[in-house]
């Protein structure tokens, strides 16, 4: 009897071990995919703007032209350790040189490294998997102008089981979507708020509150949520706890200059660097969708 339930057991591990080892395995797009995808440097400047990829992979504390050379270690707290943005520079070595257009897809889009290994979402790729993969493409030939770093990336500092790459797998089943989370009637303007908001600019990843597993409530879908640093929080950013125009919400996003001659201050600053460099007809429309959201309150 003891025997067989033994037995049960160890084939119950076997298929458990299994399934999970099945269920997160990463997922990856084919080059038959992205065959005929053209880079456009025009566009891919605008993406690079649009993602803030300078916001974080800048070296900190670096002004002007020096942040356009993205060797990485700004660090982002959370509860499940502490991440540093990796070197994301031409270097063929520490940064992304030796990568493929295909690569960034797979890693901006599906969260996986070059090598098949799952990345953490302290990079936004549940937002990036909702982009156009020609703009990445297009991205990814924009970053290869940039000037090369042969700094080495930090290492993530994790505490266990987090340190478990495996795991993001089964996380991502969760987790990683690529529906947009405004629906309904929404005009052209909107749609590229939208677009901008949700899927390059990944608004959400600071403006919207956690579960406990590190998945956004989208509920409570730009409502606002603790600042990881544990000073402060980041603001609601809907009509529920946003009482600016569209007028103003644009003029914020170029000039940094609040309604009640304020500035923008911690990472917005970054941020709006970024903004600053889009068209005025994408920082209205991103007005345009912040306005169009369910308010929070």
């Amino acid at each position: 009897m003891l025997l067989t339930v033994f037995r049960w057991l160890v084939a119950l591990t076997l298929v458990g071990a299994a399934a999970f080892w099945w269920l997160s395995r990463p997922v990856i797009v084919t080059e038959d995919e992205l065959a005929g995808l053209k880079p456009d440097l025009s566009v891919g400047e605008q993406v690079y703007y649009a993602g803030g990829c300078s916001s974080c992979h800048a070296v900190p504390g670096t002004e002007g032209e020096d942040r356009r050379t993205l060797a990485g270690g700004m660090a982002f707290a959370s509860d499940f350790g502490t991440f540093f943005a990796p070197n994301i520079s031409p270097d063929p070595v520490q940064g992304i040189g030796a990568w493929t257009a295909r690569d960034l897809v797979n890693a901006m889009q599906n969260g996986v490294s070059p090598d098949g290994q799952h990345y953490y979402p302290a990079f936004p790729y549940t937002s990036y998997a909702k982009a156009e993969p020609s703009d990445i493409v297009s991205l990814f030939a924009y970053l290869g102008t940039l000037p090369a770093s042969d700094t080495p990336s930090k290492p993530h500092d994790l505490t266990f089981p987090f340190n478990i790459r495996r795991v993001m797998g089964v996380w991502k089943l969760l987790f990683l979507k690529t529906e947009w989370t405004l629906t309904g009637e929404l005009n052209s303007t909107e749609q590229r708020g939208r677009y901008l908001s949700e899927a390059l600019g990944h608004c959400s990843e600071c403006h919207t509150q956690r579960n406990i597993l590190g998945g956004l409530q989208t509920n409570a879908w730009l409502g606002g949520a603790p600042n990881p640093v544990g000073r402060g929080r980041i603001p609601n950013i809907t009509p529920g706890g946003l009482e600016w125009s569209q007028a103003d919400i644009a003029e914020y996003l170029k000039s940094g200059f609040t309604p009640e001659f304020d500035t923008a201050g911690g990472h917005m600053v970054a941020v709006i660097e970024n903004t600053a460099q889009l068209p005025p007809e994408d920082r209205a429309a991103i007005a345009a969708y912040l306005k169009a959201v369910p308010p929070v309150r």
